[in-house]
């Protein structure tokens, strides 16, 4: 986009300052996943986005950032519209230090030009004049003059500062890169940000940070969160792509929920937009099924009436002509009947509205079938060299456990030592025999991307045991994936697959890594209530703060 001149008017730089997305559709494949998206964000503004999983939430921020191109629609965002994407785009052996020098690399060469300009203007140089008011002005637009506080700011605000700079981006744990890219994003100071789940894995201190600098940002932002309690501090207004109520025309047979029909939003909370979504739901509903009744009420009319005839009796004294008359008229009464009927239902079934999708709804958990007297695992003195500290403590039947901590102190370690996946490099790990464990882990890979999601259900779990408890009756993979490879869902549908293997076959330890990343809020909620729920033992570790203030099992902080 073109830098904006100097000259521009107040209102042509306000306008500049607004992300728009007008009519924005996009399809892949034979599925719509947005459909005539369009919303505004002004400057200050802070719009969240959220919706099921494949919604197209991470469509809609790479098209707005440039990354892909829309099938339909337009967007116009402020020069230097930056994305925060939830991989970091950087090789493996690249270092945090190269990382942060390219976040500040513009903000330095605006102060090397207005260095080299006012020199030119002290010499009297033809032009340097202009070359310095462009030199300032970049300097402005990137806060240049204190990037080095800020540079101590941010890193230090986000933990940044304590991984080293010489550490490369290959040897970050998923949260460490996660701050780091965070870091870049905010040091590089663009005049629109876009952030693609923000708040996975950031520990507390990282995210109170991170609200109180977004809730301050001069210039548009649009986020993507599953982050119930991100929504609440920092969005000025929630946008939903879940699909609305649509004219039939315009629907594709077989759309699921996430198809993106337009959009929802509200100004409230994100309890206030909850609340108005359930009652635009409950008049969709009942809106769908006057018309479904109206429609059959019509079909019939029509198919019915017009084989039939006014049923008077004609007089027996009446002659031959007068019944000839009363035939006439209801032959016309019949006609105008039949003709009104049909009128009425071509546009009913032009303008009605589209059956509204089922949501997906976890079916919860099953009871494990082991029976145990003892610890199922027990860690005396247990400790990972440079990764997790010596602990001892155990683990019994049906406990519940929430692992706490910044990132880095071990939560993933420990639980890949409960799980048999890693042993120590000092003490003890003591598991039950025939233990069974099931984890899900932060960074799902699949050996076969290519595969069906059924086959890979079926592979994990055998056949008999995948024919026993159906993908589809779990309530986290919606049909329309069932047959799609693994590899070509999003990264929550990736996760949703790899934790219906976990529970289909409900093991005697469930072990869990930030499971509410990249769920659905409504299935993130479901998941809680079936784990409080749940007879068989649960550690899980977490930064969601909604679901730690909920917890009630024990805590173990690290």
């Amino acid at each position: 986009m073109a830098r904006t001149p100097a000259a521009r008017t107040s209102s042509a730089r306000a306008a500049a300052a607004q992300l728009r997305i007008d009519g924005v559709s996009r399809t892949f494949g034979d599925r719509r996943v947005l459909t005539d998206v369009s919303l505004t964000v002004g400057p200050q503004a802070r719009v969240g986005l959220i919706g099921e999983n494949g919604a197209g939430k991470s469509t809609l921020l790479r098209i707005v950032a440039g990354l892909d191109e829309p099938d339909d629609g337009a967007v116009q965002a402020p020069p230097r519209t930056a994305l925060l994407r939830q991989e970091l785009p950087y090789p493996p052996e690249a270092t945090v230090g190269r990382v942060l020098d390219d976040a500040v690399a513009e903000a330095a060469s605006a102060i090397t030009a207005v260095e080299a300009a006012s020199a030119e203007v002290a010499r009297r140089v033809p032009g340097a004049q202009q070359r310095l008011t462009e030199a300032l002005a970049a300097v402005e637009r990137t806060d240049a003059w204190r990037v080095g506080a800020r540079r101590g700011e941010i890193t230090a605000g986000l933990g940044v500062a304590a991984i080293g700079p010489e550490r490369t981006v290959g040897s970050l744990s998923g949260g460490q890169r996660s701050r780091v890219a965070t870091a870049a994003l905010l040091l590089a100071r663009p005049a629109a940000v876009l952030l693609d789940e923000p708040t996975n894995h950031l520990d507390d201190d990282a995210l109170a940070f991170l609200e109180r600098t977004l809730a301050a940002w001069p210039g548009p932002v649009l986020f993507a969160s599953h982050d119930r309690a991100f929504l609440d501090a920092v969005a000025t207004r929630v946008v939903d792509l879940d699909p609305a109520a649509m004219a039939h025309a315009d629907v594709v047979e077989g759309d699921d929920p996430g198809s993106g029909y337009g959009v929802q939003g509200s100004r409230g909370g994100y309890s206030a937009y909850l609340e108005e979504r359930r009652a635009a739901r409950e008049r969709w509903q009942r809106r769908y099924e006057a018309e479904q009744d109206e429609l059959k009420a019509l079909q019939h009319r029509v198919a019915v009436t017009a084989r039939t005839t006014n049923r008077r009796d004609t007089p027996p004294t009446e002659v031959r002509g007068a019944k000839k008359f009363y035939s006439d008229k209801d032959a016309k009464v019949t006609s105008r009947l039949v003709r009104n009927a049909r009128v009425r239902l071509e546009a009913l079934e032009q303008e009605q509205v589209r059956k509204p999708p089922a949501a997906l709804r976890f079916a919860g958990l099953g009871a494990p079938t082991g029976s145990w007297a003892g610890a199922l695992v027990r860690l005396t003195g247990a400790a990972v060299a440079g990764r997790l500290a010596a602990l001892d403590f155990g683990v019994d039947p049906g406990a519940h456990l929430l692992v706490t901590g910044p990132n880095g102190a071990g939560k993933s370690t420990l639980l890949q030592l409960l799980h048999g996946a890693l042993a120590p490099t000092a003490g003890d790990v003591q598991r039950a025999p025939r233990l069974r464990t099931a984890l899900l882990a932060q960074d799902v890979v699949f050996d076969d991307p290519a595969a069906a999601v059924r086959d890979v259900y079926r592979a994990a779990l055998g056949a008999r045991r995948a024919e026993e408890v159906p993908l589809s009756s779990l309530g986290l993979v919606a049909g329309r994936d069932l047959d799609r490879p693994v590899g070509a869902l999003s990264i929550g549908q990736q996760r949703r697959v790899a934790l219906a293997v976990a529970i289909a076959d409900p093991p005697d330890l469930l072990l869990l890594d930030e499971p509410t990343n990249h769920l659905s809020l409504a299935l993130a909620e479901e998941l809680e209530e079936a784990l409080a729920a749940h007879a068989g033992a649960v550690v899980l570790a977490s930064h969601d703060r909604w679901l730690r203030r909920r917890w009630r099992g024990a805590t173990l902080r690290l």
